[in-house]
């Protein structure tokens, strides 16, 4: 199984939660297990059928390269895109990125560990014939406060769509999650200033019915706080 889309990994983060863990090595470089947590990571991602990476990095981000090179130890096309002097979120970081990913592509969140069906999210996504969908998880404000209002498709689609996402104004409707994967177009950035958050454009989408969802059933494992990183080692371990 090869997918046609490449990952975008948005690594550029100062993980200032993970402190003063963090101070010296950036969070893709975290231990987990004996194991920096990039190897998990790319492991994964081939495991499931992905074959080009662009790891979008930026606080330490020459660390990341030094350790990971060109991806070929783990069967990966791995290319960089840089964050400049000043960050620019982490939509600008998709932005800057777009000469390396082409029309189409998958975002991952370089802290997110997603043992999902990959070849299911791109489908539904081609299927769904939108610019964008977002992966999502009903956690019912567990493990993180619950941020999208999911409206399921037909029984026969494999995709619904997103109503609402806000990661400032809450309702009690969002019942469900970001999970920490997404497909875009590249078309979505044309007419968008160099720094911007992926939050705000997915927003906008949502406002418009233009944000198509895929409903996960596993739940996430992230390593963005000492909880998260204690929960991926033990489900890890098992």
């Amino acid at each position: 199984m090869t997918l046609t889309l490449p990952v975008a990994v948005l690594a550029g983060g100062l993980a200032t939660r993970l402190r003063p863990l963090t101070e010296k090595i950036p969070k893709s470089l975290v231990d987990i297990g004996g194991r920096p947590f990039i190897d998990w990571q790319l492991c994964l991602l081939r495991t499931k059928g992905i074959e080009d990476v662009v790891l979008c990095v930026g606080f330490l981000g020459e660390r990341i390269e030094a350790y990971v090179g060109d991806g070929k130890r783990w069967g990966l096309n791995v290319r960089y895109s840089y964050d400049g002097e000043i960050p620019a979120g982490t939509g600008g970081a998709v932005k800057a990125a777009l000469p390396f990913l082409g029309e189409e592509f998958f975002v991952l969140y370089g802290d997110s560990y997603l043992p999902i069906d990959y070849e299911s999210v791109e489908r539904a996504y081609k299927d769904s014939g939108k610019t964008a969908l977002m992966t999502v998880y009903r956690n019912e404000n567990h493990g993180g406060a619950s941020n999208v209002v999911f409206v399921p498709g037909e029984k026969s689609s494999a995709y619904g769509i997103i109503e609402c996402y806000s990661k400032k104004e809450r309702t009690p409707r969002m019942r469900y999650i970001d999970y920490g994967l997404s497909c875009l177009s590249a078309s979505l950035f044309a007419k968008k200033e160099d720094a911007f958050d992926l939050a705000d454009l997915y927003s906008e989408l949502a406002a418009k019915r233009c944000l198509a969802a895929f409903e996960v059933g596993e739940r996430f494992y992230e390593v963005g706080s000492f909880e998260g990183i204690r929960t991926l080692t033990s489900f890890l371990e098992r």
